[in-house]
């Protein structure tokens, strides 16, 4: 008796250590991009460079006020794409102030030109949607409100639904969760459709899923990652949103969408099915 509660106990031991998962202990950046600064007497000088094919909203911060004051006059700074700028600043005599960048993507001042998309998955596919737009658990923020999830499984292919260029990818994260604390740690893909002004986001690939990396000009149709279930979810699926930039903490909100097939993705239900001939 004491033998088997032993070794049911090592079993239950075995199985939890192979399905508990933590959380990653680093944040992964869809993008890079220079940013330098040094003091010169009462100066401040910082240089910024942009290598994405997309505009680059940065913000300049200071741990000291009287900086971060001067500063806000000019934040956030906004780089078109593939361009750099530099700054000189005057009046920072403490040197010992810490200066931190922070960057969104795009321009709200774009014109946005809409333009109906394809289905994000190959020709002669068919899906079910799992979640549709503005519905409960995850698709009622400005962020995700129009956003569309397919029951793609693990490792289906996912294709470009514009034309455009890579202007973000994270592909590192191996696991995900149904908790909210999960929502960081998806790896994904940003198309920018420089046509439309459309940021077309690709979530949840599998570890290592990208086909593409940043600054690749990709076709609508074109394969560019495989499916997972990384970051807040724990059913494999391909959660797709188009967003377009906007003057808001978040920098961007989700925006309705057509499709080439005939689908108007507000009246994509869930459990209704799409296919792309």
């Amino acid at each position: 008796m004491i033998f088997r509660l032993l070794t049911l106990l090592l079993f239950a031991s075995f199985v939890f250590s192979c399905t508990y998962k933590k959380l990653p202990k680093q944040t992964l950046k869809q993008f890079q991009y220079k940013k330098e600064y040094r003091f010169s007497g009462d100066s401040l000088h910082v240089e910024i460079i942009n290598p994405l094919h997309c505009p680059l909203r940065v913000w300049i911060q200071s741990t000291d006020t009287l900086q971060q004051r001067i500063l806000s006059e000019k934040n956030p700074v906004l780089l078109p794409p593939l361009c750099d700028t530099s700054f000189v600043f005057s009046g920072f005599e403490n040197t010992d102030a810490a200066i931190r960048f922070a960057a969104r993507l795009g321009d709200p001042a774009q014109e946005i030109n809409p333009v109906a998309l394809e289905l994000p998955f190959p020709r002669r596919r068919w899906y079910k949607i799992i979640q549709g737009n503005n519905s409960k658990p995850t698709h009622r923020s400005d962020w995700s409100r129009f956003a569309i999830d397919f029951a793609l499984a693990e490792k289906d292919t996912i294709c470009a639904a514009t034309d455009g260029y890579v202007v973000g990818v994270i592909d590192g994260y191996k696991f995900g969760g149904p908790d909210a604390k999960w929502r960081p740690f998806g790896n994904f893909i940003t198309l920018f459709d420089p046509i439309s002004g459309y940021y077309t986001q690709y979530v949840h690939l599998c570890h290592e899923g990208s086909l593409v990396k940043v600054g690749d000009r990709v076709e609508k149709g074109m394969p560019i990652a495989l499916s997972g279930k990384t970051g807040q979810t724990d059913v494999e699926h391909l959660h797709f949103n188009c967003l377009i930039p906007v003057n808001t903490s978040d920098g961007m909100k989700s925006t309705p969408v057509e499709f080439i097939e005939g689908y108007r993705g507000e009246a994509l239900k869930r459990n209704m099915v799409v296919r792309k001939l």
